[in-house]
């Protein structure tokens, strides 16, 4: 089991700096690499990681993202539907987020993921 769980999108470039931080600081025997665009977390999974994050599912939305714009802005989401938006749309899922000892935190900036390590 590793120690370290990161959902990677490799063509974003804070996750790769974010990935390259753990990776200096970890063995990569220890690290979970998700490419969560192509491996999207279940709403079990996502519900999990915003209770390590401490934040709300409004919080981790993309709110940039051409499919918010045009699909979701504007709309009255309970949390629930969030949720659910994300994992349907795993795009708007905000990145990279670390997972380490039960704790987790957003890679924006990549050095927030130093203190999980």
């Amino acid at each position: 089991m590793s120690d370290i769980k990161i959902f990677h999108n490799p063509r974003c470039k804070k996750s790769r700096e974010t990935l390259k931080l753990v990776e200096e600081n970890v063995s990569k025997d220890h690290i979970e690499i998700v490419k969560y665009l192509e491996t999207p977390p279940s709403e079990a999974e996502l519900k999990s990681i915003l209770s390590m994050l401490g934040i709300s599912p409004n919080e981790l939305v993309r709110k940039g993202e051409k499919a918010w714009k045009e699909e979701f802005k504007g709309k009255d989401l309970s949390d629930e539907e969030l949720i659910k938006v994300m994992v349907k749309n795993p795009k708007l899922i905000e990145r990279p987020i670390v997972i380490a000892h039960g704790k987790a935190v957003l890679g924006r900036p990549p050095e927030n993921v130093l203190v999980l390590l």
